[in-house]
């Protein structure tokens, strides 16, 4: 473990010239993950972070991260209520390279702490707001994708169309997924910045208050819901929360938000399902077949949430599937 802090401490002092480290500590398990990490501190106690991708999954994972910490300018970064990792530089190492960053403090919150503190929950759903409240132009700008409702909605029926094919969908699912598929006032929305991959693993928190957020590699315009639906895994209460706070901080005035925020979140499991048949994992499979059962007996309860709006204004499953045709051939 030492020789592996020693070898990162090298590189980052190739990386950023003129750094001079006083220490170094390992960040996350050295023995296990996607990357070698560490933590340093130089001569003036200023904190860095460097991470290594041990795979070439990291590597691009690491890649994209970069091109979206980039693209976070100052003036940009001026508007977050929290600290996002900022490039300090890289050096190479093998058939990769090592990068080397700012380091931003914080614990790892669970879902079980936002149903239990609404402090923190509302500090979460602040946070998530002023993400969705960044101005449109630095995305484009920078060239990260930028969705259109149509295409969030074909990738969304792609994912369900896939997973009923295993034959391993319950029917209640199915129909429950093709009635959210068929309701045009639920993909009505306005793509802001979103984050696109927010989860109890890269929100970093002090106490009830969110510290910084991490992992920017999914950053783009599409569904302001996408970043809100980790928070249903959760108690209830705790998505009542963070949703309360993101709208009384100016997360916008979409009525269908919640509902779309539930579809990506049931859709968890059909995307685990289909890892799981693409990887040929029995073990897998059985478990996404297992917690679709158990999504069956919740959503089957009287207490359980539609996934289509109030009053929708459904269209029958082909014209869904010609409305998603057509729209691809304009957008080709």
């Amino acid at each position: 473990m030492a020789g592996s802090q020693f070898t990162l401490a090298a590189l980052a002092t190739t990386a950023v010239p003129g750094l001079v480290l006083t220490g170094t500590r390992t960040l996350g398990s050295a023995a296990s993950g996607d990357y070698e990490s560490a933590v340093l501190r130089d001569a003036d106690g200023t904190l860095s972070a460097i991470r290594r991708p041990r795979n070439q999954r990291a590597e691009a994972r690491q890649s994209a991260d970069l091109v979206a910490i980039r693209a976070l300018s100052a003036g940009i970064r001026s508007r977050l209520p929290f600290a996002v990792a900022e490039y300090r530089g890289q050096a190479p190492i093998g058939s990769t390279r090592a990068i080397v960053t700012t380091y931003v403090p914080g614990t790892q919150p669970t879902l079980r702490d936002l149903g239990e503190r609404p402090e923190l929950a509302t500090s979460v759903g602040r946070a998530v707001a002023a993400v969705h409240q960044l101005p449109t132009s630095f995305v484009t700008d920078a060239g990260l994708p930028s969705l259109t409702p149509f295409e969030v909605l074909r990738s969304a029926v792609s994912v369900m169309d896939r997973a009923v094919a295993t034959k391993l969908v319950p029917a209640a699912l199915v129909e429950r997924w093709e009635g959210a598929a068929r309701d045009q006032q639920l993909w009505q929305f306005t793509p802001t910045v979103v984050h696109g991959a927010l989860g109890t693993g890269v929100v970093l928190v002090d106490g009830d208050a969110v510290t910084g957020i991490l992992d920017w590699g999914e950053l783009r315009l599409g569904d302001p819901a996408k970043d809100l639906a980790w928070v249903l895994a959760g108690h209830r209460d705790g998505f009542d929360t963070v949703l309360s706070a993101y709208e009384a901080n100016g997360g916008g005035r979409d009525r269908q938000l919640a509902q779309r925020a539930r579809v990506y979140h049931e859709l968890e499991t059909a995307q685990w399902l289909l890892h799981g048949v693409q990887a040929k994992s029995t073990e897998v499979v059985d478990d996404a077949v297992a917690m679709m059962h158990r999504l069956v007996d919740a959503v089957q309860t009287p207490s359980a949430e539609p996934l289509q709006s109030v009053s929708p204004d459904t269209m029958e499953i082909g014209e869904v599937e010609q409305f998603l045709s057509s729209t691809e051939r304009r957008h080709g």
